[in-house]
C-alpha cells in the first residue's frame, strides 16, 4: 500500500568528496538540522536510504502542539513553535504551518480535572490555554454532537503538512549549497585517531568531521552495528485522509475515539486516538528490562501481537561492513499495511457525530512506524559518554510520536551540539547516556503521542 505522496526533491548527481557534516536520514529532524548547519555556513550532505520524508515524517498526524507535552520537552517545544512560525519565510516555501488551535475534549469529570491541571501548567509558560464548557467546545464545531464534559483549548497549538514540510526544508538546504542524496544508504561510519573521519555509503565515501544519526526507527540498528546501545522499539499507527469536506471546521479536534485536523487541500487527516496494536519483535524481548517502566505505566492501553514484523526482524542482519549490502538498501521505505477496518470505523464515528462529514469520502489510507524510547522523549545528543561512543558522532532519534512538531527545535539543538555552540535549551534530558549512567528512566503518565 503506497504511503502519502511527497513533494519532490531533486537528488544531487554525485557525492561530495568532503563535507563538514553528514546527516543520516532525511526525515524532519535530519533536514531541520541540515538547514541550521547550512545557515551557519557549514557544508552538509543529507544521505537518505529512500526518499526525503518517506517514512514517519510524512505519515504522522501533522500536529504542532504544546499541549500534553512531557515537561522535559516543553522548553524545546516552545522554541520549536517559534521556529515554525518563521520557517516558511525563512526557506521561501510552504510547509503548511498554521496556528489553528486544538480542542481536546474529555468525557469524564476525572479527565476534566486532569485537563484543568494541564491548563495551569501551560499558563505557567504564558501559553493562553483555557478550559471550555461542553457548550463552548461544541460551538466551535457547528453541528457536532459528542458526549463530553468539556475541553481544553489551546489557541497556540497548530498543524503543518508532513508531505510538504521535510521536502521543502531539504530543497532549502540545497539552495544554501548543501547536497541531498536519496536512495543512498550510509553503511558505516569511519574513524581516524578515535574520531569521526567519514562515512561509507552504498555509492562511495564522504569525508567529514561530524555525523548525525537521524534515522528514525532504523537508528538502533545502525548504532548497534557500531556497538552503541540505543533502547529503541517501534509501534505502528494508521491514518487516513479524506477528500475535501466543504463545510469542515478550521480548528483541530481530539475526542476519545478520534483525532482530526484540516489539510491545506480542504480534506482532513483522521486518526484513532487509541494506541495501535503493538507487534512484538526480537528487540521487544532484548529490551524488556529497559521498557518495564513504560509497560507498567501504559499496560492498560497496550495491545500485543506477533506478525510479519517479528519474522522480518529475525531475517535482518545486525552486523555488516562497509563492503557489504546493508539492511537499509534492502528496505528503502518502510510501508506497513494500514489497519483498514479500524481506521474506517473511526471515520464512521465522525460521520455519525458530525453532519458536515456525512458524505466525506476516503482519498487514501496509510500506516507508519513510530520510534519509541523507554522514557518517551528523544535522544538529541553526542555519543560520547556511552560505550563505544565516537567523538563527532551525534544522534537525534527516538521522538516517540512527538517528532514532527519538535523537529524544528530538535534540528536547532542538534546543530548547536555539533557546532559546540551554547544550546538553545538544556540538552541534559535528551542525553543518550541517560540509559547507561544509572539515571532513573521513567515516562510521565498521561502524556499523549503523535
Amino acid at each position: 500500500m503506497p504511503g502519502p505522496k511527497l513533494d519532490p526533491v531533486l537528488s544531487d548527481p554525485a557525492l561530495p568528496s568532503r563535507v563538514d557534516v553528514v546527516i543520516i536520514g532525511g526525515g524532519i529532524a535530519g533536514v531541520c538540522t541540515a538547514l541550521e548547519l547550512a545557515d551557519r555556513g557549514l557544508k552538509v550532505a543529507i544521505c537518505e536510504k529512500g526518499e526525503i520524508g518517506c517514512e514517519q515524517s510524512s505519515r504522522n498526524w501533522g500536529w504542532v502542539r504544546l499541549t500534553h507535552r512531557d515537561t522535559r520537552e516543553m522548553p524545546l517545544m516552545i522554541e520549536s513553535v517559534r521556529i515554525w512560525k518563521g520557517l516558511d519565510a525563512r526557506i521561501g516555501a510552504q510547509t503548511g504551518y498554521r496556528q489553528c488551535g486544538v480542542t481536546y475534549t474529555v468525557a469524564t469529570d476525572k479527565a476534566l480535572a486532569a485537563e484543568r491541571a494541564a491548563v495551569d501548567e501551560l499558563n505557567q509558560y504564558q501559553i493562553p490555554a483555557r478550559l471550555l464548557s461542553r457548550e463552548e467546545a461544541l460551538a466551535q464545531f457547528k453541528g457536532l454532537s459528542l458526549d463530553i464534559k468539556g475541553a481544553l483549548y489551546n489557541p497556540q497549538d497548530g498543524r503543518a503538512e508532513p508531505q510538504m514540510a521535510a521536502p521543502a526544508i531539504a530543497r532549502a538546504v540545497r539552495a544554501r549549497g548543501g547536497t541531498v542524496h536519496q536512495n543512498c544508504a550510509v553503511r558505516v561510519v569511519e574513524t581516524a585517531g578515535g574520531a569521526v573521519s567519514g562515512v561509507v555509503t552504498e555509492k562511495g565515501r564522504i569525508a567529514c568531521s561530524a555525523v548525525l544519526v537521524a534515522g528514525g526507527v532504523w537508528s538502533r540498528l545502525f548504532l548497534n552495528n557500531l556497538g552503541i546501545y540505543l533502547p529503541q522499539l517501534r509501534t505502528k499507527n494508521t491514518v487516513l485522509r479524506t477528500n475535501p469536506v466543504p463545510d469542515g471546521p478550521e480548528g483541530t479536534l481530539k475526542f476519545r475515539d478520534f483525532a482530526m485536523r484540516r489539510r491545506l487541500d480542504g480534506g482532513y487527516t483522521v486518526a484513532s486516538a487509541e494506541p495501535s496494536r503493538y507487534q512484538l519483535t526480537p528487540d521487544s524481548f532484548r529490551l524488556l528490562k529497559a521498557f518495564l517502566p513504560t509497560l507498567k505505566n501504559e499496560w492498560r492501553s497496550i495491545s500485543l501481537g506477533i506478525g510479519p514484523a517479528f519474522i522480518d526482524a529475525l531475517r535482518t542482519p545486525r552486523h555488516w561492513t562497509g563492503d557489504e549490502v546493508s539492511p537499509f538498501e534492502k528496505t528503502r521505505i518502510l510501508d506497513p499495511d494500514a489497519d483498514t477496518t479500524a481506521i474506517d470505523k473511526v471515520l464512521g464515528v465522525i460521520k455519525a457525530a458530525y453532519p458536515a462529514f456525512k458524505d466525506a469520502t476516503i482519498a487514501q489510507r496509510w500506516a507508519g512506524y513510530i520510534d519509541v524510547l523507554p522514557d518517551i522523549i528523544p535522544a538529541i545528543s553526542t555519543t560520547e559518554g556511552v560505550k563505544n561512543g565516537i567523538p563527532g558522532l551525534f544522534v537525534a532519534t527516538g521522538f516517540s510520536g512527538h517528532g514532527f512538531g519538535l523537529g524544528t527545535g530538535a534540528g536547532r539543538l542538534a546543530a548547536d551540539l555539533i557546532c559546540g555552540h551554547a544550546p538553545i535549551v538544556d540538552p541534559t534530558p535528551f542525553r543518550l547516556h541517560r540509559f547507561t549512567d544509572g539515571s532513573k528512566i521513567s515516562p510521565i503518565a498521561g502524556v499523549t503521542q503523535r
